[in-house]
């Protein structure tokens, strides 16, 4: 990355922002009615949809079911006008492919999966705008969803990114901090007991600095659990007021 683009003298990031310093979180839940569970998530400038079905029978072919826990499927996409390329990008590319992966992967490390034995959990994601951290976006939105959905889990689910600019950690990176060309890392995190379901890097890191990088995406993590906290809580105030009424 190029330090002296991406942070000023005076230690403040492109958008102003400071280097351990968030960008601004924005979400709401049961935004589908005809969806189990459903949230919309906006951070910073990345927009990201979730949509959750289930736990229901397992669909197509017997042997995908497990017999002593529900399977999860995942499945990622982006939305042709989410990026200034208009490119068309079809479910079954490779990146898509990944991310449903790295997604999957993330939500069975927090989903308690043994309470539906011989079922299955979907979950879909759509990127509307991205504008860096989308796989972190995904999994908080994600999060959400399952929670609306009244899916137990183990804790919240909360992911970011970190990355580097000279011996500066910074979190929550944007898209161009990402394609800064430095090493950046995507974690995901379950706050409470501090067990990482996630950790992915895009390039090669020293040893040296890999402890901070961690550390900065983690704290960042446990900052967003209180934010996707409150969500939650608001839904909940918001949904005891109508049924009093």
């Amino acid at each position: 990355m190029a330090g002296l683009e991406l942070l000023s003298d005076q230690g403040y990031r492109l958008d102003g922002r400071k280097a351990t310093e968030l960008r601004k979180v924005q979400a709401r839940t049961s935004v589908f009615a005809q969806a189990d569970g459903s949230a919309y998530l906006e951070q910073g400038n990345t927009k990201a949809l979730a949509v959750v079905y289930g736990p229901h029978e397992t669909r197509g072919s017997r042997s995908k079911s497990l017999h002593d826990r529900a399977v999860i499927n995942c499945q990622f996409s982006m939305a042709t006008f989410s990026t200034a390329e208009r490119k068309r990008r079809p479910h079954g590319d490779r990146k898509s492919s990944e991310m449903s992966l790295h997604l999957k992967q993330t939500f069975e490390a927090a989903v308690l999966t043994e309470l539906y034995p011989r079922s299955q959990i979907d979950i879909y994601v759509k990127i509307l705008q991205a504008d860096g951290g989308n796989y972190s976006a995904c999994v908080n939105a994600a999060t959400l969803a399952l929670v609306d959905a009244g899916i137990p889990m183990r804790d919240y689910v909360c992911a970011c990114t970190a990355g580097f600019v000279e011996d500066t950690p910074l979190a929550d990176l944007c898209h161009a901090e990402e394609s800064g060309g430095g090493t950046s890392l995507a974690l995901a995190l379950l706050p409470r007991s501090g067990n990482i379901a996630l950790l992915q890097m895009d390039a090669r890191l020293h040893q040296d600095h890999l402890d901070a990088l961690i550390e900065a995406a983690m704290t960042a993590c446990k900052g967003l659990s209180k934010v996707l906290d409150d969500v939650v809580r608001q839904h909940l105030e918001e949904v005891s007021v109508l049924t009093r009424d």
